[in-house]
């Protein structure tokens, strides 16, 4: 019978509303749709490979357990128990902290890792926690914990009302947004060009977003702390400055006029490369654009000063007046679990780091979790604390992990590993039990981070299209079970137990939160209110009905509930983003920290890198629409045509260094070399080559034909784990010393 669904793409940031039709359990098409509140049909290439994902017989369907070389089939009691034999006799002669976890992008994409993989993480008890945060957006997050008071209160452009966009280490036409959650970029981006703004794109490859442009500077990679400290200087000097209404809610703007004395233009144009009345001009356009937005992402991020510029993007705002203003860089209000629409408006505990610290290095703790960069060594270096096991989840750190070549040999001397994961990859091999969720399409679905950035306040609740077959674990099931081993309770805890246990907790945090708008309730009451419920589902009623919008359970009979979305498979509109400054605020000091003192201490290394330019090729990476990180090369419809992951060079490099086009070049960075075919291309910025994040399927014990048969190259084999940004521990993976040469 052929059936209709509903259902908000989950494979990228876009959140994109599409129709499909099924019959029986077969997937007939995928399109976009119309309707929805966000995407109003507009949907990317990745959206119609969710057929062939929910169909690929690579993709796992029962627990698999290795033994020697070889893999077996097992039942799920089987492969628990197997994982309580392994993690319990670790932990049981080395302690919890011998036991890590690695969390992987897809988490933030889905409900049950965000409602229930934190009760494995508490369960586990360990501080080795490592996530993709640390090799993607840390940075931004710690600047915006610093300066605003929690790690999503992070200021997204009002893209649908600004007039003037400065847009730096991004590429959304290619990676439809990033920690910007607004789907069909290309047609916002145009719109404001139509409407007579502008677009202004600093970047070192000529992008799909900078074509668009019109204005594409090329930079230095990993100097965009330098051009932003030349901009704010310029604002300054030249009396731009108007914080207007902020002023009142703003700590430290004498300070950050102190530091940026030092950076004029004439300073740091030789280190970015951009010319000093460039650097002005580009300065003066934002401050007497009528509403402006600077806009940051992941070149800003994955670079040696990645907090300096994530921090920069949001003081800019703030002087220019631009922060929390129609048009300018606002904050959303999310339906659902947001730190900074919950408790007491306008002030909080803020955010704290240093908690703990890595064994081999130092390297502090952030948000609960290390930076990935030292994963590898706290596995292969000896003595005491070593880590000793490891539980993946959703993660492929051997090919989105700095110095990947290091840390594949470690995951091999590893004396017990367990992942979650749809695929054997370059990772889960190492495994000696992988556990399988089920396809995306058999599970419920709501954007619970990502709503926190999106350019309108939507929210939108997608039930599975399939139905949970007989005999298989939905991943939260999977993970209370993996909660039950390392707590104590064995390979058989009672799941439905351990859910009504996290749902108790949940509640009575919620009522013991001051400012709640449950203060007062009954918990039975609020229990039984959510009784039909079961895992995610009943997590996500809790967080609507109890949120910004909600009918708190009553008191509000027009408010926000799972079933109110439940009714509206479109999603619902909850209006635009509107100004939220003070109540926004969770800092202890209930004003915007433009100047903490962390960042303020570290604006000394930038200093210093003033006296020093450096002729070096350099590397960065690049997006592609057809690709996320490493997750979609099993699917034909994403690799089919032309190879995309090529070494992108310019001519004038490619002639002094005797490349040709099409050919083989060998890349070498102090701690690996690699080899990618040649393309010769203006488009790249001299004395810059660019090569794809996420490739490199082509190691043995591996079981993705599709991915094997289109290997490319893996480019953090090139990346240095003893190069990040001290102040994140965010990975290095935007300009890397190579040579280039033609392969032999």
């Amino acid at each position: 019978m052929q059936r209709v669904s509903y259902r908000t793409c989950p494979l990228c940031e876009a959140t994109c509303g599409l129709v499909i039709e099924t019959s029986g359990r077969e997937v007939v098409a995928i399109r976009g749709d119309e309707e929805d509140v966000l995407s109003g049909g507009f949907l990317c290439p990745k959206a119609y490979a969710l057929k062939e994902l929910d169909q690929d017989p690579d993709r796992l369907r029962t627990p698999r357990l290795r033994r020697g070389t070889t893999w077996h089939e097992v039942g799920w009691d089987e492969a628990f128990d197997e994982i309580a034999r392994g993690l319990g006799a670790v932990m049981t002669e080395h302690g919890r902290n011998a036991v890590a976890a690695y969390v992987g992008n897809p988490n933030a994409h889905n409900i049950s890792g965000l409602t229930h993989l934190p009760v494995f993480l508490r369960a586990l008890g360990s501080r080795s926690v490592f996530s993709a945060s640390t090799a993607d957006q840390m940075p931004k997050q710690v600047s915006a914990g610093l300066m605003f008071g929690a790690p999503l209160s992070i200021p997204v452009p009002d893209l649908d009302r600004t007039d003037h966009l400065l847009m730096l280490g991004a590429d959304p036409l290619a990676s439809n947004g990033s920690l910007l959650t607004a789907p069909d970029m290309k047609g916002r981006l145009r719109r404001l060009r139509q409407r007579r703004g502008r677009l202004v794109v600093i970047d070192p490859r000529r992008s799909l977003t900078a074509l668009e442009a019109d204005e594409h500077h090329f930079i230095r990679p990993g100097t965009d702390a330098h051009l932003l400290f030349g901009i704010l200087h310029t604002i300054l000097a030249e009396g731009l400055a108007k914080p207007g209404r902020l002023t009142e809610h703003v700590n430290g703007l004498d300070r950050v006029q102190a530091l940026a004395r030092e950076f004029s233009p004439d300073a740091v144009a030789p280190v970015c490369r951009i010319a000093p009345e460039t650097i002005r001009q580009l300065a003066r356009d934002l401050a007497r654009a009528p509403r402006a937005a600077v806009y940051g992402r992941i070149g800003t991020c994955t670079q040696e000063f990645g907090t300096l510029a994530s921090w920069l993007v949001d003081v800019i705002n703030t002087v220019t007046g631009n922060l929390d203003r129609v048009g300018g860089a606002m904050f959303a209000k999310a339906a659902a679990g947001s730190r900074n629409a919950s408790g007491t408006a306008g002030r909080g505990r803020g955010v704290r780091f240093g908690r703990w610290a890595s064994r081999v290095r130092g390297l502090p703790e952030l948000y609960g979790e290390l930076p990935v960069s030292c994963l590898a060594e706290e596995i292969d270096t000896p003595g005491d604390g070593r880590l000793r096991a490891l539980v993946t989840i959703a993660g492929n750190p051997v090919l989105s992990a700095p110095n990947a070549g290091r840390l594949d040999a470690a995951l091999a001397g590893l004396e017990f590993m367990v992942s979650v994961d749809i695929y054997l990859n370059e990772t889960t091999r190492h495994a000696n039990v992988v556990l399988p969720p089920p396809s995306s399409l058999a599970r419920g679905h709501y954007d619970l981070a990502l709503y926190n950035l999106a350019v309108q306040n939507v929210a939108h609740y997608s039930p599975p299209v399939f139905p949970l077959a007989p005999g298989k674990l939905d991943e939260w099931e999977i993970l209370l079970r993996l909660a039950g081993i390392v707590s104590g309770q064995g390979p058989r805890a009672d799941v439905d137990a351990l859910d009504d246990f996290v749902i108790t907790q949940m509640i009575e945090r919620e009522l013991a939160t001051p400012g709640s708008r449950l203060a007062g309730r009954d918990p039975a009451e609020i229990r039984a209110a959510l009784a039909a419920r079961r895992g995610p589902e009943r997590v996500l009623d809790l967080l609507l009905r109890s949120g910004p919008y909600g009918d708190a359970f009553g008191s509000q009979p027009d408010g926000l509930s799972l079933a109110a979305l439940e009714r509206a498979p479109h999603g619902l509109d909850l209006g635009p983003l509107e100004p939220r400054i003070p109540e926004v605020l969770r800092t202890p000091s209930g004003k915007i920290e433009l100047a903490p003192d962390a960042i303020v201490e570290d604006v000394e290394r930038l200093r210093r890198s003033l006296a020093t330019t450096s002729s070096d090729l350099v590397m960065v990476g690049r997006r592609h629409l057809r690709s996320n990180n490493s997750w979609m090369h099993n699917l034909p419809v994403l690799v089919k045509g032309k190879p995309t992951c090529t070494l992108h060079v310019h001519p004038n490099d490619a002639a002094r260094l005797g490349l040709r086009d099409g050919g083989t070049a060998r890349i070498a960075s102090r701690v690996g070399t690699v080899e990618a075919p040649v393309e010769i291309t203006d488009a790249i910025m001299p004395g810059v080559v660019s090569l794809p994040h996420g490739w490199g399927h082509d190691r043995p014990g591996t079981a993705m034909a599709v991915a094997a048969a289109h290997p490319g190259t893996n480019s953090n084999l090139l990346a240095d784990g003893d190069v990040l940004d001290p102040l994140s521990g965010n990975a290095v993976f935007n300009g890397i010393p190579v040579t280039v040469a033609p392969a032999s």
